[in-house]
């Protein structure tokens, strides 16, 4: 005799209290939001109660409804790009509020209900199906650096799979988090009659991070963010997808047929935008052979400032915490200067530079604390 697992007693109950439900034979048990507030809760527990009344609905509706959903968090990203972004910027004031907006228009880019096709086989034995079952409700824990931009992607995602979302976003970013929440609620129930989709934590904390990590109706936990989160949310005994910190490097080859300007270009590009925040922007160059010098002319060239030696120790002694004991004996990063403009950055050495500079560059050691840990700084 087979021994049921926790989730597929479960789906069990689940199933049956949908079709009691849907007789009229049970009330499921009603959340009721408050007036610019949908799905924004004080409490980590009454917003994974919400969250799961989100999910059975979007059960019930079907895939019509997750298509629906995706196509509505999208628009609305492009449509508030600038008002969003503004507003993010404002409260976290770190980054460039000139790229705030790009971020959010980017989300349209981001994979959907197009990327889950069932896939169907059939041989000699029979017919077999294969088809990506949604986890239920997902704990989201999401970044000061991207507020909105993450929470957005996150729900094209998991929406796209079927599952509702509670979002404990970082404290510093959380009341723009709870506009967008209660803003893409608003329309997402208007389109479908959906409510509670997508809950949030109006003032996350460790307490509620935890509290929301140990509810019974919680069943996958997604981490955007620093070491110290991911490694918290792999020791709570649920199944966890984190991503944490990143630190790129880019290789320029030795290689004669290069455009150097094209490559310096790139490179500010992509590290420079939004003042390196994000993990996947170019932190440190490796210039490979002939290449080193023709890539440090061009970088100048196409607008990064070089900083002499002094320069960059002033820099290095104030983003950089370097006090024995502290760090095991790594650099600890002063959070005061993440996502600072470069020109902040040059002031600190007594460099007066354009504001409109987008990167600082400087020729380091392989071991140099500006190449072995990230700083999010351009």
């Amino acid at each position: 005799m087979s021994q049921l697992n926790e989730a597929a007693i479960r789906n069990v109950v689940s199933e049956v209290l949908a079709q009691m439900q849907s007789k009229g034979t049970l009330a499921m048990p009603s959340i009721q939001s408050r007036p610019g507030k949908h799905g924004v809760f004080d409490d980590a527990e009454q917003a994974v109660v919400a969250a799961r009344s989100g999910f059975e609905q979007l059960q019930q509706k079907g895939w019509a409804a997750r298509i629906k959903v995706v196509e509505i968090v999208k628009q609305m990203c492009v449509d508030n790009a600038e008002r969003w972004g503004q507003i993010e910027f404002n409260e976290t004031k770190i980054g460039r509020l000139a790229h705030k907006p790009a971020k959010l228009q980017g989300v349209k880019n981001v994979l959907g209900p197009e990327y889950l096709t069932p896939q169907g086989m059939s041989g000699d034995f029979g017919i077999t199906m294969d088809e990506a079952a949604p986890w239920g409700v997902i704990v989201a824990i999401t970044p000061l650096t991207h507020s909105v931009p993450t929470i957005a992607g996150n729900i094209v995602n998991m929406v796209a799979a079927g599952n509702s979302i509670v979002f404990n976003p970082h404290p510093g970013g959380a009341g723009v988090a709870a506009l967008a929440i209660d803003e893409f609620n608003e329309a997402i129930k208007a389109e479908t009659g959906i409510s509670n989709l997508l809950c949030t934590i109006e003032k996350p904390s460790l307490d509620s991070f935890n509290a929301l990590c140990a509810a019974d109706d919680v069943n996958l936990l997604c981490i955007t963010g620093g070491p110290g989160v991911v490694d918290a949310a792999m020791k709570t005994g649920k199944r966890a997808i984190c991503a944490g910190p990143g630190n790129p490097p880019v290789l320029v080859d030795d290689c004669n047929e290069l455009d150097f300007d094209r490559v310096a270009r790139d490179i500010i590009a992509g590290g420079g935008f939004d003042n390196n925040l994000l993990c996947i922007g170019e932190k440190q160059i490796i210039a490979v052979g002939d290449s080193y010098q023709k890539t440090l002319a061009a970088m100048q060239r196409q607008g990064a400032v070089l900083l002499n030696a002094q320069q960059l120790a002033a820099i290095k002694s104030e983003v950089f915490d370097f006090k024995d004991g502290v760090g095991c004996g790594s650099a600890v990063l002063n959070r005061k200067w993440v996502g600072a403009n470069p020109d902040a950055l040059a002031r600190i050495a007594g460099l007066n530079i354009d504001p409109s500079v987008e990167m600082l560059i400087a020729e380091t050691d392989a071991d140099d604390p500006f190449v072995q840990e990230e700083q999010m700084m351009p």
